[in-house]
């Protein structure tokens, strides 16, 4: 049995289904709980990763765990993981922990989620992304009402990953004794702009996209007016403007973990083009 928290985000929905389509025993913890929409044979499970107890049952009969990072019942469900008899984590986690910078907002919840499952006595591992291709449905609002796209760090390359492609990493590792006591870092195959990406995107939709870079006080209004937390803001333009961040370098991680090269931005881009019109 494998359980895999986060199991209706971007990454935990393709590890579920990738687990399961392998014939693996799956349990898939999100906070409702719900089974709509999982693999058939799948077992849904509601809980909190603020509230361990509400996993603690869930740990039952588990060989190994995926966790999200940034919870306050970490340590504790790691604790009880390991009671339960859990023998291996694979924490998702994210390159930015890699500047090793704890007083940023984004890469010190992550440093501390890898030191919880360092600490933890289970088998672990750590998965480090680069940025998610799935960002770009945040600008689905802007295609359905235009062909001008406005995007923030408008020259900053990326090699952003289709989390299709972490899940076949995470679950490897989850299979695998391999990569035991490993991080690995994951990117997408290739480098682009904010502009290639809108081009791409326009290309899957059959329209003449064009992209406008925004300037950094108007991207710093547009990230706060989302909700998104002043400290994280910060940290995304410490990463992004002060360069604290490198995520244009292309790694060979995922075909060396998979056997297959990951996926590219226009075969994502294919492939969730309803999501934009």
């Amino acid at each position: 049995m494998f359980l895999v928290t986060g199991a209706t985000g971007n990454v935990g929905t393709e590890l579920v289904r990738a687990l399961a389509e392998s014939g693996e025993r799956v349990r898939a913890v999100s906070r409702s709980g719900r089974s709509e929409g999982l693999p058939p044979g799948v077992e849904a499970v509601a809980g909190d990763l603020n509230r361990p107890e509400s996993v603690r049952e869930a740990l039952d009969g588990v060989r190994g765990l995926f966790l999200m990072p940034g919870y306050e019942g970490q340590r504790q469900i790691l604790a009880d993981a390991r009671a339960a008899g859990v023998r291996r984590v694979v924490l998702l986690s994210g390159l930015s922990a890699g500047t090793g910078d704890r007083d940023n907002a984004v890469a010190g919840y992550l440093l501390a989620a890898e030191d919880a499952v360092r600490g933890s006595g289970l088998d672990w591992t750590c998965v480090r992304p680069t940025s998610f291709m799935t960002n770009a449905l945040r600008l689905a609002n802007q295609i359905r009402e235009g062909d001008t796209v406005r995007v923030a760090f408008p020259d900053v390359r990326t090699t952003d990953i289709d989390p299709y492609d972490i899940a076949l990493v995470a679950q490897r590792a989850l299979l695998s004794d391999e990569f035991a006591g490993r991080v690995l870092e994951v990117t997408g195959p290739e480098t682009l702009l904010p502009a290639d990406r809108v081009r791409i995107l326009g290309e899957a939709l059959g329209r003449n996209l064009h992209a406008v870079g925004l300037g950094h006080e108007e991207a710093r209004a547009e990230m706060e007016a989302t909700g998104m937390p002043k400290p994280y803001v910060d940290a995304f333009f410490a990463f992004f403007v002060d360069g604290t961040l490198d995520e244009s370098v292309v790694l060979p991680t995922v075909e060396q973990v998979t056997g297959r090269p990951p996926r590219t931005f226009a075969q994502w881009a294919r492939d969730h083009a309803e999501a934009f019109r």
